[in-house]
């Protein structure tokens, strides 16, 4: 059984990785995924998050939000909204959006805005900690 499997994270605008991994760590919509290779196929929906992945020692992390991902025995592959590695958060913006988040929670009126509110802090909050990963 080989002892690595191919990644692929791509947005609309960009492939942000195209590498190889040991294990991986994906944020799916009912929790974390854990995915070593060899994995049974397996498609499922993303969520906000943080996704982890090993290559020869070194942890690489990034901030996503929203998408797909295929997960076949030799190849994972995520389909995202948004990915971002950490060099490439803006830490000020990622501030901001967490400002206004809490914001909202207090002034919201319906389920929507909160629901909305909760989507955007869990992101921010995110970015946030996968920036301190640099």
């Amino acid at each position: 059984m080989p002892d690595t499997f191919q990644i692929e994270i791509v947005t609309p605008e960009k492939m942000v990785v195209k590498d190889e991994a040991e294990e991986m760590q994906i944020p799916g919509k009912n929790g974390y995924l854990g995915i070593l290779p060899g994995h049974a196929p397996l498609i499922t929906e993303l969520a906000v998050g943080e996704i982890a992945y090993r290559r020869g020692g070194s942890t690489h992390y990034l901030s996503v939000a929203w998408g797909f991902a295929e997960i076949l025995p030799d190849k994972v592959t995520i389909l995202a909204e948004t990915a971002e590695r950490p060099d490439e958060i803006d830490i000020s913006r990622a501030q901001e959006a967490k400002r206004r988040a809490e914001e909202e929670f207090k002034t919201g009126k319906t389920e929507d805005d909160f629901t909305d509110a909760e989507d955007a802090l869990k992101r921010a909050e995110t970015r946030l900690d996968v920036a301190q990963k640099k």
